[in-house]
């Protein structure tokens, strides 16, 4: 029998607000570890009603929140589809009874999309993965990291329509951070990399997992210019850069600071509920998240086509090898 998600009974259960996007991603690993590829609106009703461990005194009561959240459910997962378009692995029918798995053979966007939300479920975030025979080994969640940090890059090159670099340590070059930092520098031609005396006397990235520009052919000053930190833990929110690469950074590393003011981007794999959305932004600056990143790594293979510039980018076909392989050993009976 196919191994199957944990379903998150007390993220949806009577008493509290229903976690809907944490729903929506276990019927998404539900259709996506299926043999047969599909999984069920009804699910939901036949999971909560399962796992429940008391006596209701409104029957009719209980059936209508089992109804509600799972109705809830598709409707986000619709607003998924509506966002992401083709880089959207799911496919729902017209009535929303039933969600099948379109990403046998993901495309970049849709590779980004699996790899957002096997991340967001590991066993540290997330109960979906309870089970040890789903959960990714040490060495495979080190590699969707990185997996993510390029995915990342090329979401930020298809945001700003311009070249980008993995700046986030280890980097793909392998090259030590000031001499990463020069050879970026050396593109833009925006400032002078030199850092100061008191700068910390061995950075690995200063917080900043990425730099993406959009030049202006009269290579002047005053351009686009993005710094963003990439994370994919738990703890993302604690990582704020705004502040950071607005002040500390350029005053630390540039003998003679960019005339171009870095634009703070933060880049996470989860997905983040409408309602507080705004307050991520006062926080962080932009923020790419699951409903943007992977139509922006489309994006972004359609510049790769024009010469654009995007470092790291091919790495993109390892992780989708990497997804395909693990869905085939989770599906294994």
């Amino acid at each position: 029998m196919t191994a199957a998600p944990y379903f998150p009974y007390d993220a949806l259960s009577d008493g509290s607000v229903p976690d809907l996007d944490l729903a929506a991603d276990y019927l998404e690993l539900k259709a996506a570890f299926s043999q047969n590829g599909q999984s069920f609106s009804q699910d939901i009703i036949n999971a909560m009603e399962l796992a429940a461990d008391t006596d209701y005194a409104d029957v009719d009561d209980e059936m209508l929140r089992r109804e509600e959240v799972a109705t809830g459910t598709v409707t986000r997962m619709e607003s998924r589809r509506r966002a992401l378009a083709g880089s959207y692995p799911f496919d729902i029918d017209d009535d929303g009874a039933a969600i099948t798995f379109t990403g046998e053979q993901p495309d970049a966007g849709q590779t980004a999309y699996l790899v957002s939300l096997i991340l967001s479920n590991l066993r540290a975030v997330s109960p979906l993965f309870s089970a040890t025979d789903l959960h990714p080994t040490d060495d495979e969640v080190r590699r969707l990291r990185q997996y993510f940090q390029y995915l990342a890059t090329a979401a930020v090159a298809g945001e700003i329509r311009g070249p980008a670099w993995s700046f986030g340590f280890p980097r793909p070059d392998g090259t030590g951070f000031n001499t990463k930092l020069e050879q970026i520098w050396d593109v833009l031609q925006d400032g002078e990399v030199g850092p100061d005396a008191s700068a910390p006397p061995d950075p690995k990235d200063d917080q900043v997992d990425i730099f993406a520009w959009r030049e202006h052919k009269d290579g002047l000053p005053g351009f686009l210019l993005v710094a963003a930190q990439v994370a994919t833990g738990k703890n993302w929110r604690s990582k704020p850069i705004k502040s950071h690469v607005e002040d500390a950074f350029p005053k630390r590393w540039f003998a003679r600071s960019p005339a171009a003011v870095m634009i703070p981007y933060h880049v996470i794999p989860f997905a983040r509920p409408d309602d507080t959305f705004r307050d991520d932004v006062h926080i962080f600056g932009h923020v790419l998240h699951r409903l943007r990143v992977p139509s922006r790594v489309s994006e972004a293979a359609d510049l790769v086509e024009d010469g654009v510039a995007i470092e790291a980018f091919d790495l993109w076909i390892d992780a989708s090898t990497w997804v395909k392989d693990f869905l085939e050993r989770v599906r294994r009976p």
